[in-house]
């Protein structure tokens, strides 16, 4: 099983550039005229692969809490 590595800095610069000023004609292009908020992507390559997976967990964990007050309720 391959290890997930945080991005060096190099990288998250690139990718960053290439997420806030797309190349014309681009798909991420296309997708910021479209509306997509590019710089949530940003934000979570900023993110350790073991901060985004927390971040995951958590999101989950209050879906659950979410889906079971509601199973509650009906």
């Amino acid at each position: 099983m391959e290890t997930l590595r945080p991005l060096t800095p190099e990288q998250l610069a690139r990718a960053e550039h290439r997420l806030l000023h797309p190349v014309r004609g681009s798909q991420m292009e296309a997708a910021k005229k479209r509306g997509i908020d590019l710089t949530l992507l940003v934000e979570q390559l900023r993110l350790t692969p073991a901060q985004r997976a927390k971040k995951l967990e958590g999101a989950s964990t209050a879906l659950e809490q979410v889906r079971g007050i509601a199973d509650r309720r009906s």
